[in-house]
């Protein structure tokens, strides 16, 4: 994801905890992230930090559009939240994770 990240890069336990935490609590955390120097410029956090911002404004834009069609949006509130727990226990085992159109968007403007 980032041109310093390599799977043989030293990954702590506490930038798998931050990733983990920057997918469940987003987008409050991967702000957070973003204004501590130690956590900001790691290479592992790096790559879900960006990613589980843009996932977590996205998911919550789409669920509050939708809310007012009640089956519709717990249908997708519910669907993200699933999907949103499997890609945060991938960033916690210390995987990579793509999200479609996310990573993509999230690399080309250079923010991973």
């Amino acid at each position: 994801m980032t041109e310093n990240f390599t799977p043989e890069s030293e990954i702590t336990s506490d930038d798998r905890l931050w990733a983990l935490l920057a997918y469940i609590f987003s987008p409050i955390i991967p702000v957070i992230i973003m204004l501590m120097d130690d956590k900001k410029d790691r290479p592992f956090l790096k790559a879900h930090n960006a990613q589980a911002l843009v996932w977590g404004i996205i998911g919550w834009a789409i669920s509050s559009l939708l809310a007012p069609v009640f089956f519709i949006g717990c249908v997708v509130w519910i669907a993200y939240i699933i999907i949103t727990i499997i890609w945060a226990m991938k960033a916690n085992k210390g995987e990579l994770v793509e999200i479609p159109v996310i990573t993509d968007f999230v690399k080309k403007q250079g923010w991973a």
